[in-house]
């Protein structure tokens, strides 16, 4: 051991003699190296180290005189740096990387270079050149890193990659084109690209590949490919040409295919579906308008007549509150603006200016759509004129057909005063001295003649629809004095019953006695054998009133009253089912509703009305 440590000792005195004698023979190199240059003895230690050796290790001079190479060395690379320095130690040369430890505790790569330091035969130590690699192993891994993403995006891509020299010849095709095509990479190397398109197809391909051959930038293109089985594909195809770097010419195109036949399936079903919207659009007998911020980029023909234009081109880029009635255009644009949020609205009555003069009288509604890729407004407009004259028509067909059935007790009820008058004026002319209180009789038998008349006078006449304010009370107090006599005729008894503090709606005085006689017509006819008929006036919610008609007639069967309101639905063996269906629609021209339902002892209609009007 004493023999050995001695041997050392020597070796190490003249390992610091020879660098003495020979230090003005390498100092520039070694002291102005940019990589770490350092002398170790035959132990590991450092004898001499230049200032890069300091920089890259991050310990002083004096710190590293004290440390061995070894304690720098990481646990998983100390065996293949103790094997390197002993074959130093015998004579050889060393080049390998490794990593060491910096003085802040971090792992450098670092690439050493191990020479035997021989003096008369004899080895003194070890000339150790380290160059810090860890950027360029940072930058290779990252290579291969790229490299291998590269290969994985490639190999895995649901796309075809080819790569085709400049007669078209395929010398490169990834796997994804057996699933496509059906060819496998082997059947399609070799092959000339020219080949798999589609012949209708193969001349407009031709064309873009050369573009591409010459320098000139192409967006994609879209072609049909043939497949094994005989069938073909579409396909979106874009190239580049790939350049020489010495010559700086094409050598080959690499072209990415891409297989877009269930696109072209479902734009050519969309195509389908938009030509057949189209038409329908065209061909309806509504007119639609698209209108983008209210202005109209489009109108059918239907809707052009409507608004009396000869073309287009008279309506497109105008408001559609250009033609609006101004108390309109503050609820439609309120409308306009919900369909736009993707709401649904309810047909509602407009009227429009035409480009005639005239006024168009129309049901309007609308609804979201799509027009030129931007969000739109999708109007129908209907023209309800006809449909308008043919309600009147059978809303005074109806008048009519109340003052007809009305005639026969209202002719009893004319009789009774007149027979009172009659007589009167028989004593008035037999008697000299006749009493005054007579004319006050004859009086007021002619006024209830006069009312009677009026009021049936007032039923049948055709009139506009004309609101107002009206008293309810005196309203229903009018009816009655027109249907008494029927409902006296048949033993019934009608009852008023205003619970209401509210006396006064704003309302059609005559369509509401229209209503009330054809509710109360049809309740007396339920009751053959006589019975009551109690009206009940009440509020019922927020600015709205309720009118309860209770009957103690036979009730309406089940599967009729689930249909009260429809034409020719009827309980009567001759009804029409027209009286009901006109009450129901003039209520509901008030912005009301109208009910029925059955109960033990009859029938319960409920008419609800706004107070303030439609």
């Amino acid at each position: 051991m004493e023999s050995s440590i001695s041997l050392f000792k020597k070796r190490r005195f003249l390992l610091e003699r020879y660098l003495m004698d020979s230090h003005s023979a390498y100092r520039t190199i070694y002291d102005f190296n940019l990589e770490a240059i350092m002398i170790l003895d035959l132990n590991g230690y450092f004898v001499q180290l230049n200032e890069s050796c300091e920089r890259i290790l991050g310990y002083s001079s004096n710190e590293l005189m004290e440390m061995k190479l070894q304690t720098l060395t990481p646990i998983e690379d100390l065996e293949k740096v103790y094997n390197t320095f002993n074959n130093a130690i015998q004579g050889h040369f060393n080049h390998f990387d490794c990593k060491i430890i910096h003085k802040n505790g971090q792992k450098i790569d670092i690439n050493i270079t191990y020479a035997p330091i021989i003096a008369n035969n004899e080895i003194l130590g070890i000339y150790g050149v380290v160059k810090d690699i860890t950027a360029i192993k940072q930058k290779n891994e990252i290579h291969r890193n790229e490299t291998e993403i590269h290969r994985l995006l490639i190999e895995n891509s649901l796309d075809i990659i080819i790569r085709t020299d400049l007669e078209g010849k395929l010398l490169y095709a990834t796997p994804a084109c057996e699933p496509i095509l059906g060819l496998s990479q082997e059947e399609l190397i070799g092959t000339i690209l020219f080949d798999l398109i589609h012949k209708e197809d193969q001349l407009r391909v031709s064309q873009y590949y050369q573009s591409t051959i010459n320098g000139k930038q192409n967006d994609s293109g879209e072609y049909r490919l043939n497949k094994k089985d005989g069938s073909f594909i579409w396909i979106e195809a874009k190239c580049k040409p790939i350049i020489d770097p010495k010559t700086q010419c094409v050598k080959e195109v690499i072209s990415v295919v891409r297989d877009i036949t269930q696109r072209k399936l479902a734009e050519d079903k969309l195509n389908i579906r938009e030509e057949r919207y189209r038409n329908l659009v065209e061909q309806s007998p509504d007119a639609v308008i698209i209108a983008k911020d209210s202005k109209i980029v489009y109108m059918n023909d239907t809707g052009i007549k409507l608004f009396g234009a000869s073309e287009k081109e008279e309506l497109i880029g105008k408001s559609v509150f250009d033609f609006l009635f101004p108390e309109y255009v503050e609820m439609v644009h309120k409308r306009m603006k919900d369909i736009s949020n993707g709401m649904t609205v309810e047909f509602s009555e407009r009227k429009f200016h035409r480009l005639d003069g005239n006024v168009l009288e129309a049901e309007v509604t609308g609804i979201p759509t799509i027009f030129q890729n931007e969000t739109a407004v999708h109007l129908i407009v209907r023209d309800i004129a006809e449909r308008k004259r043919t309600q009147e028509l059978l809303l005074n067909s109806e008048k009519l057909s109340v003052a007809g059935q009305l005639a026969a007790g209202i002719a009893h009820e004319v009789r009774n005063p007149l027979t009172a008058i009659k007589g009167f004026l028989q004593l008035m002319d037999s008697e000299e001295n006749y009493n005054q209180s007579y004319f006050k009789i004859i009086g007021s038998e002619i006024n209830r003649i006069e009312l009677i008349l009026s009021e049936l006078l007032t039923l049948a006449k055709p009139q506009d629809m004309k609101v107002k304010e009206n008293n309810l009370k005196q309203l229903l107090e009018h009816v009655k004095s027109l249907i008494d006599t029927q409902a006296i005729m048949k033993n019934i008894e009608v009852e008023i019953v205003f619970q209401s503090k509210v006396d006064t709606i704003i309302c059609d005085e005559n369509q509401l006695k229209q209503v009330f006689i054809n509710i109360l017509k049809n309740s007396i006819e339920a009751m053959p054998n006589g019975g009551n008929i109690t009206i009940t006036v009440e509020e019922c919610c927020t600015k709205k009133i309720r009118l309860l008609f209770k009957d103690t007639g036979e009730g309406i069967p089940p599967h009729i009253i689930k249909r009260i309101g429809e034409p020719f639905i009827s309980t009567k063996e001759k009804g029409t089912g027209l009286g009901l269906m006109i009450s129901k629609q003039i209520i509901e021209n008030h912005k009301g509703n109208l009910h029925f339902w059955n109960t033990e002892s009859g029938t319960n209609i409920e008419v609800i009305l706004p107070i303030n009007g439609m």
